[in-house]
């Protein structure tokens, strides 16, 4: 999701604007996720000096990289979420006596 949001953004996003656009993930969770991002090589992470300082993220030439196979993915999951949620719907109701099927 952070990579889309910032591909999305086609430059710097500050993390609020990010957390902003990134409802129901937790600000705990966006900053574990963009430290292993940048880790990976995937983000760049910029500081702005200022009170309070302001944090400015970006993908980098790797992390564009990411960006077509994550929305072919994205797309496949939407495609596919119907028949999916069916298959664990079956799966849930099936007879399981042993608890192993």
């Amino acid at each position: 999701m952070a990579v889309l949001s910032l591909a999305a953004a086609e430059g710097e996003l500050r993390f609020t604007e990010l957390k902003r656009e990134m409802t129901g993930v937790s600000q705990k969770m966006l900053a574990q996720t963009l430290r292993a991002l940048e880790r990976d090589g995937l983000v760049a992470r910029r500081v702005e000096a200022s009170k309070p300082p302001r944090v400015y993220y970006r993908l980098t030439g790797l992390g564009t990289t990411l960006v077509a196979p994550l929305r072919s993915l994205r797309a496949w999951a939407e495609q596919h979420m119907a028949l999916i949620q069916h298959n664990c719907d079956m799966f849930d109701a099936a007879d399981r006596p042993d608890g192993h099927g």
